[in-house]
C-alpha cells in the first residue's frame, strides 16, 4: 500500500503542468529529529545539483531520505529544498521545487550551500553549472567549470530541521523568496521520486532504527544505496528521543491532507480529558459509620458536618447524612462499663464524642 500510495504520488505530481505545480502536504503532530551529520559525496558529472537530505515520514514514522546529486531536469534550474513547517496544530511538508531562483525552504541549514536563504553551491553560466568548491566536493581533474567562494555563515548553525513550533527556526521568507515561491515552477524529476520511495522501503532508515543516525546519509546518485558513492552519517544531529505517542501518532499522517485537517492525529487529547473522581463522595455502603465518625478530627470541610444526627448542617448534604443515621451509634458509643473510669478521670469530663 506504501508503494502504491508513493506511485499514486508521483503521477499526480507528473500530471501537473509546470506553472501549475503545487505543494502537497503531509501532516504530522510529532516534530523531525535533527539533521545528521555526514560528508557530501563526490560530484559524479557536470550537470548534478545537489539536493540535500531530510526527514521524509511514513507508515513506520520517520525515515531518513538521504542526500543525493540529481541531474538538473533543465538549463537553468535550481532546486528549492523541502522543509517542514509547523501549522498550529501538526508540521506540514512543504515538497521541494525546481525553478530559476532558489525559494523558500524555512531557514533550515542543510550545509553545503544550502545554509538556510538561496543556494551557494553554485550557478549557471552559459549553459554549464559552475561549482564552488568551497562548499561543493569536487573532483577538479574531471570538471573544470569550478570557482572558489567563500561562505560566510551569519546565522547560528545548528541541525534543527524544522521551521516554527517549539524549538523551531523562526525564519521567514524575504521578499525575494516570496517572489520565487509564484514563478514557475517544476516538480521532483522521477529520479527523485524514485530515490525517496527506495529510502521508504529500507528499514535501515527508519528513525526509530538508526537513532537520527542513518548509515546511508548521502549518495552520488539517487537510489543507489551500495557502493562507494554512499556516506554514512558521522552522528545525529542531536540525541534521538523516540516520540511518546509514536504508536498512536497521525494515522492520516500518512498520507496527503489539507492543512485544516492536521488536527486529527493528536490522541494525547482524550488522555487528558478529566474524569470523574468517585472517592470524593463514597456511597454509603463503602465505608464503616466509624470512619465517618473520624472524619471531622482530620479534615475540617463540610463533611465535618456528619457528628449526631441532630447537627442541623448535615440536612443539607443528603449524600453524606445516611452516614449520620442515629441506629449505628450504638455500635460506636462507650460500653455501659467504661463509664465509671471516665467518673475517675476528671480531665475527660465533658468530653461528648465518641473514642477514635
Amino acid at each position: 500500500m506504501r508503494t502504491i500510495r508513493l506511485l499514486m504520488l508521483a503521477l499526480l505530481t507528473m500530471a501537473i503542468p509546470a506553472t501549475s505545480f503545487a505543494q502537497f502536504v503531509v501532516s504530522v503532530a510529532i516534530a523531525p529529529p535533527a539533521l545528521p551529520v555526514y560528508t557530501q559525496p563526490m560530484v559524479p558529472a557536470d550537470g548534478y545539483l545537489w539536493t540535500p537530505g531530510y526527514w521524509a515520514y511514513g507508515n513506520e514514522g520517520y525515515f531518513w531520505v538521504p542526500g543525493t546529486w540529481v541531474m538538473a531536469p533543465a538549463v537553468g534550474l535550481l532546486w528549492t529544498p523541502g522543509y517542514w513547517g509547523w501549522g498550529g496544530n501538526a508540521y506540514a511538508w512543504n515538497s521541494g521545487y525546481w525553478g530559476p531562483h532558489v525559494g523558500f525552504y524555512g531557514g533550515v541549514n542543510y550545509g553545503y550551500g544550502y545554509g538556510g536563504t538561496g543556494y551557494e553551491g553554485g550557478y549557471w553560466n552559459n549553459g554549464a553549472f559552475n561549482y564552488n568548491r568551497s562548499v561543493s566536493n569536487v573532483n577538479v581533474t574531471n570538471i573544470h567549470n569550478v570557482y572558489n567562494k567563500t561562505v560566510i555563515n551569519n546565522t547560528t548553525v545548528n541541525n534543527v530541521s524544522y521551521n516554527g513550533g517549539t524549538g523551531g527556526i523562526t525564519a521567514r521568507p524575504t521578499q525575494s523568496e516570496e517572489t520565487a515561491a509564484r514563478e514557475q515552477h517544476r516538480p521532483p524529476t522521477v529520479q527523485q521520486t524514485q530515490h525517496v520511495n527506495a529510502a521508504s522501503t529500507n528499514r535501515a532508515l527508519l528513525a526509530s532504527v538508526n537513532h537520527g543516525r542513518p548509515a546511508i546519509a548521502a549518495t552520488a546518485k539517487p537510489a543507489e544505496f551500495n557502493g562507494k558513492g554512499v556516506v554514512a552519517a558521522k552522528q545525529a544531529g542531536a540525541p534521538y528521543k523516540a516520540p511518546e505517542n509514536h504508536a498512536a501518532a497521525p494515522s492520516a499522517a500518512s498520507k496527503a491532507v489539507p492543512e485544516h485537517e492536521n488536527s486529527a492525529p493528536h490522541p494525547e487529547t482524550a488522555r487528558n480529558t478529566p474524569v470523574a473522581r468517585p472517592n470524593v463522595v463514597p456511597p454509603p455502603s463503602t465505608k464503616s459509620n466509624k470512619e465517618n465518625a473520624a472524619v471531622p478530627q482530620n479534615k475540617p470541610s463540610p463533611e465535618t458536618a456528619v457528628r449526631p444526627a441532630a447537627h442541623p448542617e448535615s440536612t443539607s448534604r443528603p449524600a453524606t447524612v445516611a452516614h449520620a443515621q442515629p441506629a449505628p451509634r450504638p455500635e460506636t458509643a462507650p460500653k455501659p462499663e467504661a463509664r465509671p473510669e471516665s467518673a475517675t478521670h476528671p480531665e475527660k469530663k465533658g468530653e461528648g464524642q465518641p473514642p477514635q
